[in-house]
């Protein structure tokens, strides 16, 4: 489920595919990871639907000082034909002296990319959806493992069932968790202890409440939750992945309906109809303002501020603000 990088120099393009976020991002980061350890490189994160024609020559010429490159395009089921053209061309005769790293959802859109830049002999990282049970599990555990920690069978499972099925809150609470324990192995008194609380307000509980405007409402579960030992690691990825949700259903294309919808989000529908009612009032400004707060709020609660609980009552403050549609 991970990819291990370490110790290997990348291939000169590789085709992250998949659309479990957490786990395409990371497959993206060990990729550049491994080109930065092997040499000094400049880094150039790019959107697929803001690379314009001409701009990947541009960023593979060859460096004057001879120092790597490493390009990545995110989304890139989103770039524009002209575009996708120039990239299979440069899959077909890379640089040595640049690594290139594209990451798409898979699916129909952008298929011309996918089978253009694999037939060119591109690396493939598949990223599958973690869709069982047992293979959140097993992701808990690797969590936990990355952390230098053990986690008992029990203790996974009551893990799981008081975060829930999201992978960023699942691995935010693994990680905070394994932060806070001294013991080796991370037991089931452990978790108890750590999600006190969770069934009575939930991160998610919060979330919901300060995207739909409920400011007192969002503020007074926030208290309930910090007071009853909710970590503010996971209040903060309850408010992004809220936002998330927001602008990937706010963005989806208008067609798809139904299964189609929820296939392309990689989101059930209850969750999709939930996330359509909560869309009233958000703008692509308010959105940009919200998501920069909860960003601010990441870097205060993992040791950037002195009060988390004040971050998180401002950021949902800000989060309110922001729903006005501009």
């Amino acid at each position: 489920m991970l990819l291990d990088m370490a110790g290997t120099d990348p291939a000169p393009v590789t085709l992250v595919v998949g659309d479990e976020e957490l786990l395409a991002e990371r497959a993206v980061s060990a990729v550049v990871a491994a080109a930065r350890a092997a040499e000094a490189a400049e880094v150039h994160d790019l959107v697929g639907s803001k690379v314009t024609a001409g701009e990947l020559r541009h960023l593979t010429s060859p460096s004057l000082f001879g120092d790597r490159t490493v390009v990545v395009i995110r989304s890139a089921q989103d770039l524009v034909k002209d575009v996708i053209a120039e990239v299979v061309a440069y899959a077909k005769q890379p640089s040595d002296e640049v690594v290139l790293v594209l990451s798409h959802p898979g699916g129909v859109k952008g298929k011309a990319l996918v089978d253009g830049v694999k037939k060119a002999g591109a690396s493939v990282v598949t990223v599958n959806k973690v869709t069982k049970a047992g293979e959140r599990l097993d992701f808990i555990k690797q969590e936990v493992k990355r952390a230098g920690h053990g986690i008992s069978a029990d203790a996974a499972q009551a893990l799981l069932d008081a975060v829930g099925n999201d992978l960023r809150e699942l691995a935010a609470a693994c990680s905070q968790l394994a932060f806070d324990t001294q013991d080796k192995t991370i037991n089931l008194n452990a978790v108890a202890r750590y999600h006190k609380g969770r069934a009575e307000v939930t991160g998610f509980n919060v979330a919901d409440s300060a995207v739909e405007g409920r400011l007192a409402e969002a503020l007074e579960q926030l208290r309930w939750a910090l007071g009853t030992g909710v970590a503010p690691v996971l209040l903060v990825s309850a408010l992004a992945g809220g936002l998330r949700s927001i602008a990937k259903v706010g963005g989806a294309p208008r067609n798809l309906r139904g299964g189609q919808l929820a296939s392309h989000l990689g989101m059930p529908p209850w969750k999709i109809d939930r996330v359509k009612r909560q869309l009233n009032g958000w703008g692509p400004e308010g959105l940009s303002r919200a998501m920069q707060a909860v960003a601010d709020a990441d870097e205060q609660v993992k040791g950037g501020g002195a009060d988390p609980a004040y971050a998180l009552e401002h950021t949902v403050q800000v989060i309110v603000a922001s729903r006005t549609g501009r």
